[in-house]
């Protein structure tokens, strides 16, 4: 759909357009060659013009910033395999008890510690790759090797227990990895432990930082084996969850061109864009995707962003005049982060009332509609689009940024809050608001005891 708007966006600097009708001729002029020729020939004309322009003596700025949009359009997204209702029930049971057993530790003593707030942000993620991506050791596959994003350890804790791999015991025993006098099962690592978990976790992830540089170089390594003959060449992926503040670490981006020299296509990184660190936000004026694609790009990587849900599909769709894209551009984090730390009624008049043509737009939906407008990491639709794409490309190593909200679910316990990294425990309020929030079959009588569930 041509944008017929007077200012544009892009690389982060806004454009005025002088002649928007020669504008509109060059775009129909572009859209006829797509169509004829393919994307292809459209990107090497477009090429070769701004080639032509600075030879000529023009100053261009350099941007590798896409559009604040999705990388995969609507049209090109993949029909999903798999039963949502299905999967939204089990991703419930997953959020609360992962939350309960952080909960019922710091009941212990507050000293245990724990995180509710990052697998509540990441789920999605998770529940995607373990659902319809990730293979595990059999006949002709070595299996795919997964770094676990550190603090999100509860979630996975939670989907081995409806698994049946851990007991209700160990989970109440999540973060005292000591074996408890008289019982004979040991607790639960506080994160990703191989060394105490052997039969569990395949890599430490914590400290921060540390997850990226070595599933780099596991990449290359496996890479390495598979070329001189010494193990079958296969799809084996390596596959690194990270979260965006953790992308601060030094480690985490000092190898970061060695996946391209090498070709390393084995290669996915994963970071959840939550917006929030350990202490805040992580870029409050600035837009952290946008600066992770530039770096990224600008090292050779394939990178996919997943930034909005299904329910921003119709609005976007009818954004004739392209100011919806215009003020999704002119957000910063810390702006989006109040729009999920708020209610509907808020972003209404925040986000969409800046311009009369996106209140109109948005004048028949009620305020809890407009809160349900999704984040790209919370829509498996989405997800799942990224990594079958990630999948089929070849000769790049692939980064997928997933927008998200920290928190997800927590409502004013500590969705999207700045403190909510730090909540490790619930009101009785804050866990009927969850129960409701996520249908969790436990009655007010038991909320109390915060049982772990099962479905029947």
């Amino acid at each position: 759909m041509t944008d017929h708007s007077t200012n544009h966006t892009y690389g982060g600097i806004q454009h005025e357009d002088v002649d928007p009708t020669e504008t509109h001729e060059w775009l129909e002029s572009i859209d006829s060659i797509v169509k004829v020729h393919g994307t292809e020939r459209a990107h090497f004309l477009l090429e070769h013009m701004v080639d032509h322009v600075r030879r000529s003596g023009g100053y261009l700025p350099f941007s590798q910033n896409t559009a604040y949009l999705n990388t995969i359009p609507v049209g090109q997204q993949p029909n999903y395999p798999g039963e949502r209702h299905l999967e939204k029930r089990i991703e419930a049971y997953l959020r609360w008890n992962a939350m309960a057993m952080v909960v019922h530790a710091n009941r212990k003593n507050t000293e245990y510690g724990g995180h509710i707030a990052s697998y509540a942000s990441s789920a999605i993620l998770y529940e995607v790759g373990f659902n319809h991506f990730w293979k595990a050791p059999q006949e002709g596959h070595p299996g795919d090797m997964i770094f676990v994003q550190g603090h999100s350890s509860p979630g996975v804790y939670a989907r081995a227990y409806l698994e049946g791999r851990i007991s209700e015991t160990q989970l109440r025993n999540f973060r005292q990895e000591v074996t408890v006098f008289g019982n004979e099962e040991p607790g639960l690592s506080s994160y990703p432990h191989p060394w105490l978990m052997p039969d569990f976790w395949q890599f430490p992830t914590v400290s921060m930082g540390l997850g990226p540089m070595m599933g780099i170089y596991q990449a290359r390594f496996q890479r390495y084996m598979e070329n001189r003959g010494l193990t079958p060449k296969s799809d084996r992926k390596v596959w690194c969850f990270l979260g965006d503040g953790e992308m601060d670490e030094p480690e985490s981006m000092g190898a970061i061109t060695l996946p391209v020299r090498e070709g390393l296509d084995n290669l996915v990184f994963v970071i959840n864009c939550n917006l929030q660190r350990l202490d805040g936000p992580v870029r409050g004026n600035g837009k952290i995707i946008q600066e992770l694609e530039s770096s990224f790009r600008g090292a050779g990587w394939n990178v996919i962003k997943v930034i909005w849900g299904s329910r921003w599909d119709p609005l976007l769709a009818k954004d004739n005049q392209g100011l919806l894209r215009k003020r999704m551009e002119e957000c910063v984090d810390g702006e989006y982060q109040n729009f999920k730390a708020n209610d509907g009624e808020y972003a209404r008049r925040e986000f969409f009332g800046k311009y009369p043509e996106l209140q109109a737009m948005v004048a028949s939906m009620s305020a809890e509609e407009i809160q349900r407008l999704n984040r790209g990491g919370h829509d498996a639709l989405k997800v799942y689009a990224a990594y079958a794409e990630a999948m089929q490309n070849n000769g790049r190593p692939t980064l997928i940024l997933a927008k998200t909200v920290k928190g997800y679910g927590m409502g004013a316990a500590g969705q999207a809050q700045n403190t909510t990294h730090q909540q490790k425990k619930l009101s009785k309020d804050d866990l009927v608001a969850f129960r409701d929030r996520f249908n969790i079959p436990v009655s007010d009588a038991q909320i109390d005891d915060l049982p772990f569930v099962k479905p029947e």
